[in-house]
């Protein structure tokens, strides 16, 4: 996170006022979303687009981004997908011919690339729960292996003419190559795909170039990816100018100054996360009646995406509608009902894991539309128990909870003890949650996975200063204000603190606008809690 992003930290008086009001106009001038680049998806348009505009900022991206070890990736347990992207990439540039000025750069960390893949050792079995991660292995496996044969002996000249020699990719999992192969047999053959398998369209390879059964969205895009809008021009194709695949993937690659994100747009997703954390902590908003309407179609049947090419999801329409319920427009969740799967919801019709926090999400919309409804439908009270017994069966032993959907547990423990709480028959498991937060927190003041950050120490915060029924209220204002310091120390700081990729997709990202919305959220409930701003 920029200096600027969180410059209101170092100021006294309204805070967060001031900030929420440019989140929201952001909101509103940038309606695709504002997200991170990535790595797995920077490499696919690399391979797969040379001639968008961007190719050589690109590549520099790339080079940049590679790590000691010859890998890529903010962590050690993320770093596959990303270093298969990018070697792969880099060698499919040296097999036509990297520009100018960067052939020796770009031979150099694809040769690093793939020593570190050679070395890798961690099993499948252990590795985090990424969408389509097991095809994506599988692909980039069998591309590597294609594109080393293309070089031919040029292989063995790459980095100076050793450090590659004995390189053994290890082999992807079986399972995922015998699906990777029905899918291409599939889209051979003009049927429609799974509509969540379009976002990873470009595992396809050669059978997604034009695949009969892929529409291609309004905006232009297959599956708000554009790697997989890549992957369905097809790697010989370049557009028209007019072409909408190709004014989408000019944008998205403008956006960054030739790098892309991993998932674009996410509209509805961003909006609704980030005016319902902003509105939950009580922070005053002037919501222009275009975003509030923009969030109205979660109320259809079915609910709605995340953006455009992405199939509806429990996810998106639980918040947009939590979102709707606390700006005072109550609408009843009927969609919700399309994900209900026995005790719990799924993120998804077809979802092969669960979530902690599309659970707590569809909870914080059942209390919001029960909430002063002495009428409500007794079938939303039943699915709130059941829901809220499912999550706390699903709470660690040390009081968190962890999801399929970010790395870090402290967004899961907000999402589930904030959606739990005020409930009676899950008050012992908000304190557990309170308690493991109490105890968590860093020596700075912060919180975090792997080191402390302004997001996670948010998240932290949120459950301390929002949770009525966690008790022990002198110890949670102690650790607030600590961490409120953390907040204001870094965001006076010249450059700030970073904005680490955490949440997963494909690759891992941050949707800034989210996580600006939370970290705002925290200092403006620390900065009215008089005792809080006291021992601060």
């Amino acid at each position: 996170m920029s200096g600027p992003d969180l410059a209101f930290a170092a100021r006294g008086g309204e805070v967060g006022v001031r900030d929420a009001e440019r989140l929201v106009a952001g909101l509103a001038g940038r309606p695709w979303g504002d997200v991170t680049v990535s790595v797995y998806e920077t490499g696919r348009v690399v391979a797969l687009a040379p001639w968008l505009a961007g190719h050589a900022e690109r590549i520099v991206y790339l080079t940049a981004a590679q790590r000691e070890d010859g890998a890529w990736g903010v962590h050690d347990d993320y770093s596959l997908v990303p270093t298969l992207s990018a070697t792969e990439a880099l060698l499919a540039e040296l097999a036509r011919g990297a520009p100018e000025g960067l052939g020796e750069r770009v031979a150099t960390a694809a040769a690093r690339g793939l020593r570190a893949l050679s070395a890798r050792r961690t099993s499948s079995s252990a590795a985090p729960d990424m969408p389509a991660r097991e095809l994506i292995v599988a692909y980039l496996t069998e591309a590597i292996g294609r594109r080393l044969h293309e070089l031919g002996g040029r292989a063995r000249d790459l980095s100076g003419g050793h450090g590659v020699e004995g390189v053994a990719l290890p082999p992807p999992d079986r399972a995922g190559v015998a699906k990777l192969a029905g899918i291409r047999a599939a889209l051979r053959s003009g049927a429609r795909p799974p509509e969540k398998l379009t976002h990873a369209l470009e595992v396809g390879g050669e059978a997604a170039a034009g695949a009969r059964g892929v529409e291609l969205t309004p905006s232009g895009t297959i599956g708000a990816s554009p790697a997989a809008t890549a992957a369905w021009l097809g790697a010989r194709t370049v557009p028209g100018p007019g072409h909408p695949a190709r004014r989408y993937l000019e944008t998205v690659a403008g956006l960054h100054g030739g790098p892309v994100p991993c998932a674009l747009p996410i509209t509805v997703f961003e909006r609704g996360w980030a005016l319902a954390t902003l509105a939950r902590a009580g922070v005053p908003l002037r919501v222009p009646p275009a975003l509030t309407a923009s969030l109205r179609p979660a109320a259809r049947p079915g609910g709605v995406a995340a953006g455009p090419g992405l199939p509806a999801d429990a996810d998106t329409t639980s918040v947009a509608l939590y979102a709707l319920a606390l700006l005072g427009v109550r609408v009843e969740p009927a969609a919700l009902w399309d994900y209900r799967a026995d005790e719990h919801f799924v993120t998804w019709r077809g979802e092969e894991g669960v979530s902690t926090t599309v659970n707590a999400h569809v909870l914080d919309c059942l209390h919001a539309y029960a909430a002063g409804r002495g009428g409500a439908p007794g079938r939303y009270a039943t699915a709130a128990g059941e829901v809220a017994r499912w999550l706390r069966e699903r709470q660690r032993a040390d009081g968190s909870w962890t999801d399929r959907w970010h790395a870090s547990p402290y967004y899961a423990t907000m999402c589930c003890a904030l959606a739990l709480d005020g409930r009676r028959d899950s008050a012992g498991a908000v304190r557990r949650a309170v308690w493991w937060l109490l105890s968590a927190q860093r020596g700075d003041g912060s919180w975090g996975v792997w080191s402390g950050t302004a997001e996670e120490t948010a998240y932290a915060m949120q459950v301390l200063l929002l949770c009525g029924t966690a008790g022990d209220e002198a110890a949670r204002h102690r650790a607030c204000a600590r961490g409120r310091a953390f907040l204001r120390d870094t965001g006076g700081r010249a450059g700030g603190p970073p904005m680490p990729a955490m949440w997963h997709d494909k690759d891992l990202y941050a949707p800034r606008a989210v996580v600006r919305a939370a970290v705002t959220a925290a200092l403006h409930l620390a900065s009215r809690g008089t005792e809080v701003s006291l021992l601060t």
